[in-house]
């Protein structure tokens, strides 16, 4: 079955959690330095407090990221909203905070950029949290132009992009912003994925970038879903997945606008 493709404008480079591995994942201050690298599309982390505020993180748990410990889903926004989760990457960082995923929208939307959310569930939380990151988006969103069109715009913007390895997360979007545009992210190859993305809805498969050819890239565009990659680094790489016609390619190399050109 051929299926055609609908516009997809998102930008092609997508800076992972923020800035890649050059300022603290998942912070406003990753944002700020990928922004000023010149990147406009950006992919985080989303999970829930246990009072049910939408945040950035990507790890169940605190100990690697921040200077708290446990499991982040177990506490409430106001213990979260206390901690350093920058002194771990250096001391220029320290004092940089958790943010909240409403903050993080306000500055893509003011900015007039785009945001890929990756739904990071507490494991058990996988439908509360879709639905909770889709509602954040729907009411931030919804009131600018109302419904968008095909490739996602709101008037000049475009809503985010929802993504998650978990179909669960998906359905629970899905169910609150029908309109906002889906992604399933796949890590292991497995031949269902393609069905599993277009029964849920979706726009685009993530892959893990070793995982995608020429085949796959047919396979999916032939569905009408459009096919990105995580994390792509090295140039050769990006030159490869460029020549089979991917639709984007996250990355945590700053300079990774100009690796084409290399």
């Amino acid at each position: 079955m051929n299926v055609a493709l609908e516009d997809w404008t998102y930008p092609f480079w997508i800076a992972h959690r923020g800035a890649g591995t050059d300022a603290p994942e998942n912070t406003m201050a990753a944002f700020s330095l990928g922004a000023r690298n010149g990147f406009t599309a950006f992919e985080c982390d989303v999970k829930l407090s246990a009072d049910g505020i939408p945040f950035l993180l990507h790890d169940d748990t605190l100990d690697r990221t921040t200077d708290g410990q446990g499991v982040a889903g177990h506490l409430p926004w106001v213990e979260l909203s206390r901690l350093d989760a920058g002194r771990w990457h250096g001391e220029g960082f320290a004092g940089e905070s958790l943010p909240r995923l409403e903050t993080v929208l306000r500055w893509i939307y003011d900015n007039g950029l785009d945001v890929n959310l990756e739904i990071k569930p507490t494991p058990g939380l996988e439908f509360e949290t879709g639905r909770a990151v889709a509602a954040m988006v729907w009411s931030l969103s919804n009131p600018l132009t109302g419904a968008p069109g095909l490739d996602g715009r709101l008037g000049s913007r475009r809503y985010p992009l929802l993504s998650s390895f978990r179909s669960a997360c998906l359905e629970g979007a899905k169910g609150i912003a029908p309109f906002v545009p889906r992604a399933l992210l796949v890590g292991t190859w497995r031949a269902s994925a393609i069905d599993e993305a277009n029964s849920l809805g979706c726009k685009a498969l993530v892959f893990k970038h070793t995982l995608v050819d020429q085949d796959v890239v047919r396979r999916c565009h032939s569905q009408g879903l459009r096919v990105l990659a995580y994390t792509v680094n090295e140039p050769s790489e990006a030159k490869r997945l460029a020549a089979l016609r991917v639709d984007g390619l996250i990355t945590d190399n700053l300079s990774s606008l100009s690796l084409l050109s290399r």
